[in-house]
């Protein structure tokens, strides 16, 4: 019995930013899109435009109180687990894509494995 509970705390989420969450100290880096920074774009980067703010409270509403079921696929350059991360079995990046906070970026989408999920979104 204690198993689904260590596991039901490893998948309890926060979101950092509108394509990161933490999970249990685990920072996750939403796979294939691109969301704008919370704290504004760093001189040298090409950023999103938009609200940053509004990005991390669209996903923290996705997340809130879902089943998260989290896909890792590898790591980037900043040490984060890159993923797939479903909440309620609804992929959280094609739900920030459809909900207008964030951009598909297919050179970030290993395998292509968010635009399978997400047609609807016209990527």
């Amino acid at each position: 019995m204690a198993m689904p509970l260590a596991l039901a705390i490893l998948l309890a989420c926060t979101a950092t930013d509108g394509d990161t969450l933490n999970c249990g100290g685990e920072r996750v880096r939403l796979l294939g899109i691109d969301a704008p920074d919370l704290h504004g774009c760093r001189q040298g980067r090409q950023c999103v435009v938009g609200d940053g703010e509004a990005a991390r409270q669209a996903i923290a509403r996705l997340i809130g109180g879902a089943a998260l079921r989290i896909g890792r696929v590898g790591h980037d350059s900043y040490g984060r687990t890159l993923a797939v991360v479903y909440a309620d079995g609804a992929n959280a990046s094609c739900a920030m894509i459809a909900a207008g906070h964030a951009v598909y970026r297919r050179d970030w989408d290993n395998g292509g494995r968010v635009a399978l999920d997400c047609p609807e979104t016209a990527l």
